[in-house]
């Protein structure tokens, strides 16, 4: 059994194709699913797709870094959301410097609300962190104080692409992270590398579908059936079973969610 724990409505809603994709992920083992908002409509589809196949979704809601130019702080479309059980973590969101490096304070300002939200309704964050990693972190610490919930981490860092000693410092602030099928390109030693030290309860998987596809698919259209290639990898070197990191990643999941 498989959990992917960050996916993408927005590509199969627009297709016309989510009870195949939900299908094939069932066929594939991947039977439970996080999926993940970051603006009004992407937060709504998760929420209501979410709500119509129970037994397989749920779902984050939050503001992206994207939204954050043109960001007002408005929250009044966004607290309910957070207030229902089918929405179990905060995000996407973070800080990119790659593609929004004109934003920062900006970003960061939005990012700030996200955290202060995720302690309100004590709801774990997903984040998203590119070429940002001191921001990321300081931002990050600071969540890490406020957390109120000690049972469980407060944040996933994402699509991990960093190298160990980011890993390290992620760890020490009680995050969450998550390999995707970036982990199984051939320039990928170095996330490799961190996938074999994270430590067991603190690994998730995803796919952040529709896009990364791993190898064997890497250059198609991603989906959540194709989880259990990232495990694969990581099992590889983990030393371990793919159906353990399945196992552990799922646990780690429904623990981390408290589904």
């Amino acid at each position: 059994m498989y959990f992917d724990s960050h996916f993408h409505l927005d590509h199969f809603a627009q297709k016309d194709c989510i009870p195949e994709m939900l299908q094939s992920a069932k066929e594939a083992d991947v039977t439970k699913m996080l999926a993940i908002g970051g603006s009004d409509e992407a937060n709504q589809l998760a929420f209501k797709t979410a709500k119509t196949y129970p037994d397989q979704l749920w779902c984050s809601a939050g503001y992206d870094r994207d939204l954050a130019p043109d960001w007002d702080g408005d929250l009044s479309r966004l607290r309910p959301l957070l207030a229902e059980e089918k929405v179990v973590a905060v995000g996407e969101c973070g800080i990119d410097y790659f593609h929004n490096i004109g934003t920062p304070k900006e970003q960061k300002r939005l990012f700030g609300s996200m955290l202060e939200l995720a302690c309100e309704f004590k709801k774990p964050v997903v984040v998203h962190s590119r070429e940002a990693d001191d921001d990321s972190l300081d931002m990050l610490a600071e969540l890490s104080r406020n957390w109120p919930d000690t049972s469980r981490c407060c944040a996933v860092l994402h699509c991990f692409t960093g190298d160990v000693t980011f890993a390290k410092k992620l760890l020490d602030l009680n995050l969450m992270i998550s390999f995707s099928g970036i982990v199984s390109f051939n320039n990928a030693a170095s996330i490799r590398e961190v996938a074999a030290i994270v430590p067991d309860e603190r690994i998730l998987i995803e796919t952040d579908s529709p896009y990364l596809a791993p190898v064997p698919h890497r250059g198609k259209q991603n989906e959540p059936a194709f989880v259990p290639h990232v495990a694969e990898v990581l099992a590889k070197v983990r030393e371990c079973s793919p159906e353990e990191i399945g196992q552990r990643s799922t646990e780690n999941a429904r623990h981390f969610l408290s589904i």
